[in-house]
């Protein structure tokens, strides 16, 4: 269910997504398409960061094939989901964030002094 990053010496082979069952794959992605409207979300958060990087096809099939992570290790340990928010991916990386924004901000030709909070 999940795309597949195949290399070999250095060479990219084909990253076709792994064959599923028909009905898995087509009722994940039906539900992950459902959970990326979600406001406020972390599969939103994901989807979105995904589909700027790959497209919106190679991030709902992410965003399904996290879905299916989540619920097998749900049904393995006998826990309740527990959504991590849309702000996991800024909370995790601030300083890679904070140094990809000041880059941007170079780029525009602006001079930006940045200081602690």
């Amino acid at each position: 269910m999940c795309p597949r990053l195949d290399e070999r010496a250095g060479k990219r082979r084909s990253t076709r997504t792994r064959r599923s069952a028909p009905w898995l794959k087509t009722t994940l992605t039906t539900a992950a398409w459902a959970a990326t409207r979600k406001k406020d979300g972390y599969l939103r958060a994901q989807f979105l960061r995904i589909k700027s990087r790959r497209g919106a096809k190679k991030a709902i099939l992410a965003v399904a094939s996290s879905m299916l992570t989540a619920a097998y290790y749900m049904l393995r340990d006998g826990v309740e989901y527990h959504d991590l928010g849309a702000r996991h991916f800024i909370e995790q990386n601030k300083d890679q964030v904070a140094k990809r924004l000041l880059q941007r901000l170079r780029d525009l030709g602006l001079v930006v002094e940045v200081k602690a909070a």
